[in-house]
């Protein structure tokens, strides 16, 4: 499944599609090493962040990602960024994540229960709102299977949002695939699919960016915190 047909068909039946040989059109690798570099100047020594939209570089890579994964009709032509998140996972801080779904978005409506997270609003919407919604993995590093990848039951983004017994049971059934990815890889996956990520065996850097992808408006009155929009298409001389 490496054509862009191939890999759409992919990410509906399976909830996730790992793009690796289109990654050329996706992100140049001046972009991909600039970020890379700057993070660590931009956080120092924070295991991350869930703001990075406001990194200049994050920001660049959100709107190059929206406007390329567009044309891969991989992504709807309404869709803007609405969240950029990093996951740096090192021999330090050597973490581990049950399994989940991402239910939780940056957004705010009147009469919407919402927590704060780094000082600004998050909400649980319903179901199909996260139905709408495409999670960008851009690895900064290699993430090999010893590295803590992640690990993902196909085909669970169907079932809507699941309790912590019934996700048991879908994996019990399902089984696990797990993600491992190439520096630069971007994976792709839908937020209600069901993941978990094991501390790392042979704990080296593993830091991960996580866009989120959506349509710019929202029902049920649901506002985003922010929004970024796709590049604009380069000119041309008539």
């Amino acid at each position: 499944m490496t054509g862009a047909d191939g890999q759409a068909a992919w990410l509906e039946e399976k909830g996730h599609a790992l793009l690796s040989t289109l990654l050329p059109a996706l992100l140049p690798p001046d972009l991909l090493e600039e970020t890379s570099q700057s993070l660590d100047r931009w956080l120092g020594q924070s295991a991350g962040s869930r703001n990075l939209l406001a990194h200049p570089q994050c920001l660049a890579m959100a709107a190059r990602l929206n406007t390329r994964l567009t044309a891969l009709g991989l992504l709807d032509t309404a869709s803007v960024a609405v969240q950029c998140t990093l996951f740096d996972k090192t021999a330090d801080k050597n973490w581990l994540v049950a399994l989940h779904q991402d239910t939780s978005i940056p957004a705010s409506a009147d009469g919407m229960a919402s927590v704060l997270k780094e000082g600004e609003p998050y909400v649980q919407p319903p179901v199909d709102v996260l139905q709408s919604l495409l999670a960008v993995r851009v690895h900064l590093d290699d993430c090999g299977a010893d590295a803590g990848p992640l690990r993902v039951v196909p085909g669970s983004h169907r079932a809507g949002r699941l309790d912590a017994d019934a996700a048991q049971a879908l994996r019990s059934a399902h089984g696990e695939t797990i993600c491992t990815a190439a520096r630069g890889d971007a994976l792709l996956m839908r937020p209600l699919l069901l993941h978990a990520s094991s501390r790392a065996r042979s704990p080296a850097r593993r830091r991960v960016l996580h866009f989120l992808f959506g349509p710019e408006r929202l029902p049920h009155g649901l506002v985003w915190n922010r929004t970024v929009a796709g590049s604009p298409p380069p000119h041309q001389e008539n």
